[in-house]
């Protein structure tokens, strides 16, 4: 009976060595792995530098808890522009390129267009005749080319482009020009709970059909502009009608105007890349909580584009002024980027 009891307690002793050695195992795996997360890089295709440095810290101050700059979950608020924020918008917007296409498409039911400018220009392939025309002119481009649809039909045309069109450029679909940077810029606020929207000039509904798969940002907080839209229901068939009428810009003080009726808090994060944007950025400056202001500046012009203070698209002068005077954040694309695109190599 004594061997008996020696040896079932030899078990017991073995056991509870076995169990305390994997146990601490676990817990070296644990940490090894909270250490990894948090050596990980969250911006990886960022070069090192003040730019990356300021983002990170940002993020880190606001998001923990004990910190002096803590933010609220409910107040992580950021926005981000469009168009040259996102993804590129040389050498037109791509929403432009999406009308002109439509107008070609078109122009069999509108003869009259072959004398009527900007459809003139748009059908003989002369450009500068249709930025001639001025905002005037592309309005109508929009008009003709976005309305006299219902939203359902337009949400399918608008897939369908996207799914053949490509960039007179790099040959490539319009979604794959987005810029990596970014991407790893969204996913970082995502993962410190910060709750993301697009306010752009862009059309709201055109944006909706491809954001949530590219951005991974949701259909509901996409805040863009608008044209009028009516209801109708004719033989139990319910549906929205797209209008020939503008019925909001979201530029310049536009954005500031969108924010506050879409999501109702000012951001605490904002970016953008043009005096179109600045509005929305001073909006965010005027936060009572801590603020983070982003411009981005196109300085490559030979992997994407340079321009600046003399650009018809994407013009930054205003903005550049202000970011230096108000000690707001500036990328400089060349140099603080490794890589511009997800189909570019590090």
């Amino acid at each position: 009976m004594l061997k008996t009891q020696r040896v079932f307690s030899l078990l017991v002793v073995l056991l509870l060595l076995t169990y305390s050695c994997k146990e601490r195992q676990q817990d070296q795996t644990d940490a090894s792995s909270k250490q990894m997360t948090e050596n990980s890089d969250p911006l990886p295709s960022w070069n090192e530098g003040a730019t990356k440095t300021a983002i990170i810290d940002f993020v880190n101050r606001v998001s923990q808890e004990g910190s002096p700059d803590f933010v609220p979950v409910t107040d992580r608020i950021a926005t981000f522009d469009n168009d040259g924020n996102l993804w590129s918008e040389q050498p037109l917007y791509f929403q432009l390129f999406f009308a002109l296409d439509r107008v070609r498409e078109l122009a069999s039911d509108h003869p009259e267009w072959k004398q009527k400018q900007p459809f003139k220009g748009v059908l003989e392939e002369d450009m500068d005749a249709v930025l001639q025309s001025g905002m005037h002119g592309l309005l109508e481009l929009v008009m003709a080319s976005h309305a006299g649809m219902s939203a359902m039909e337009f949400d399918s045309i608008v897939t369908n482009w996207l799914s053949t069109a490509l960039h007179p450029r790099f040959n490539r679909p319009y979604t794959e020009l987005v810029y990596q940077p970014m991407l790893e810029l969204l996913d970082f606020l995502r993962s410190n709970d910060f709750k993301v929207f697009i306010v752009s000039g862009g059309g709201v509904e055109f944006m909706r059909t491809w954001v949530p798969e590219v951005y991974g940002i949701p259909a509901d907080r996409i805040v863009g502009s608008s044209i009028k839209t009516e209801f109708s229901y004719e033989n139990g068939n319910a549906r929205i009608l797209r209008l020939p009428e503008i019925d909001f810009i979201d530029d310049k003080e536009g954005k500031p105007v969108g924010i506050h009726k879409v999501i109702g808090k000012k951001p605490i994060f904002a970016s953008g890349n043009s005096d179109g944007d600045l509005q929305m950025l001073q909006y965010t400056a005027s936060n009572n909580l801590p603020s983070f202001m982003l411009y981005l500046h196109h300085t490559d012009e030979k992997r994407e584009w340079a321009y600046d203070r003399d650009s018809h698209i994407g013009k930054l002068d205003k903005g550049l002024d202000e970011a230096a005077a108000r000690g707001w954040t500036v990328i400089d694309m060349e140099n603080d980027w490794k890589l511009i695109y997800p189909f570019e190599l590090p």
